[in-house]
């Protein structure tokens, strides 16, 4: 650490020793709070202390007034589980000035400087904070985000002219989470094309820490408790590996190349595995998700996929914007552009398509395709044009979570992904079944 980063952390943190943190940050922990970089991510193995970390960042200027910070969890329920984030900073301020107001699950401090506490549960809780103003916002175990949600929170970050307070985003997890994909590429991955897709050209600052930089933890009892874990979970909480993944028994990632050009004048699709169920608490529903895949002698590129959830209205807004953008490019490179859709069993399957076709896409080539069968048996076509390299992914922010969900399946939570890719497949390669549980044209 150089004599002005020593300088600069006894002026902005040493000095609020023992008020409000109990304890000096240890050496990584001291380089994330020095790092001049408006965003950064620190973690990597579970025991490094991360939690603490974002803590002492947000409380770094609360001496200023006019300062806010917000520190985030996934739901309102993980900030207040016992020794969690908002647990954790009622016990560092306990015996402090600072006043603690439960209905706004904020902190004021005698500078008038604020640390609230906030959650992002679903897509829409980010509008709780679209008027707010934070100069420090700090989010722990980033992983179980969504990227927009995330890089929603640079709307809020922001500061009157000629304060000096610096603006900074801190996020810190371990490679678990639905979320992992996007964060490796963002702060870990070398690899310069997923991050410049995201839409940054340099890497944010990763602190990588584990359970061996954390002095106020028990290293050897804590190792022993790791030691219990299977084995991928092991090597990602105890080691920080973000490669660890489990083993599927359909697809390998390797199989499918990136690329950042696609056939102009091809056969295209988007197929559409639908969900109308909202994310609420203690419910993961399924998502819906449309696959755009074209096919040109036998080769296949997946242009783009559309994972999303919300209410039945929300979804068809959704799904009527994506096929007129579709459309348009589709007419630009002069390629022949339609939409399909799984149907349900039964009469709600039948009502559904009806609606669609009538109320929804209308002008649109739009049927519905009828499924019987297991999903993994239909998935048979795509994971053998797969691994005969025949299936290419034209390069985008959603390339990594694809191939995660690919890389798993079936084992994983779950697999609208490869639904929507299987059907879109199946239709553009012109051989459906009618036998031995497959699909039939609508």
């Amino acid at each position: 650490m150089t004599k002005v980063e020593q300088n600069y952390l006894e002026h902005t943190l040493f000095d609020k020793i023992p008020q409000y943190i109990p304890h000096v940050p240890s050496p990584k922990q001291a380089l994330f709070l020095v790092l001049p970089h408006r965003e950064a991510f620190y973690g990597g193995a579970a025991g490094g202390g991360k939690s603490d970390a974002l803590l002492m960042g947000a409380l770094q200027y609360v001496d200023f007034p006019g300062y806010n910070a917000i520190l985030f969890r996934r739901t309102y329920q993980d900030l207040s589980l016992p020794d969690a984030l908002m647990d954790r900073t009622h016990q560092w301020l306990a015996n402090s000035d600072a006043h603690w107001d439960g209905k706004l699950h904020r902190y004021t401090f005698p500078s008038n400087a604020t640390l609230t506490f906030g959650y992002m549960e679903t897509a829409r809780d980010k509008w709780r904070y679209q008027s707010a103003q934070f100069q420090s916002i700090g989010i722990d175990e980033v992983t179980e985000w969504k990227f927009p949600e995330y890089t929603f929170l640079f709307s809020r970050l922001r500061r009157l002219k000629d304060v000096f307070i610096p603006l900074r985003m801190r996020s810190a997890s371990n490679p678990i989470g639905l979320g992992r994909a996007w964060v490796f590429n963002r702060f870990v991955n070398e690899d310069d094309a997923p991050r410049i897709a995201q839409g940054i050209i340099k890497r944010p600052p990763f602190i990588f820490a584990d359970a061996s930089d954390n002095p106020g933890i028990d290293y050897d009892d804590y190792m022993l408790s790791l030691s219990l874990l299977d084995p991928v979970t092991r090597k990602r909480l105890r080691d920080g590996d973000w490669s660890a993944v489990e083993a599927g028994e359909k697809f390998d990632k390797r199989w499918f190349k990136i690329v950042d050009i696609y056939p102009k004048k091809a056969r295209r699709v988007r197929y559409w595995d639908l969900a109308s169920t909202e994310a609420k608490p203690g419910i993961d529903p399924d998502y819906t998700d449309g696959c755009l895949m074209s096919e040109l002698k036998g080769r296949y590129t997946v242009m783009d996929d559309e994972h999303f959830r919300g209410t039945p209205l929300e979804v068809e807004q959704r799904i009527k914007a994506t096929s007129i953008d579709d459309r348009i490019q589709a007419r630009k490179d002069g390629a022949q552009y339609d939409i399909r859709m799984e149907q349900e069993p039964a009469a709600a399957g039948v009502i559904v398509i009806d609606h669609y076709a009538r109320e929804v896409l209308n002008g649109f080539a739009f049927k519905g395709i009828r499924s019987t069968g297991s999903k993994e048996i239909r998935s048979n076509p795509l994971s053998s044009a797969a691994e005969l390299r025949n299936v290419d992914l034209l390069i985008g922010a959603w390339n990594e979570e694809w191939l995660a969900e690919f890389q798993i399946y079936p084992l994983g939570e779950h697999d609208d992904r490869v639904d929507a890719a299987s059907g879109a497949l199946t239709y553009l390669s012109g051989k459906p079944r009618s036998r031995g549980g497959f699909m039939f044209f609508y």
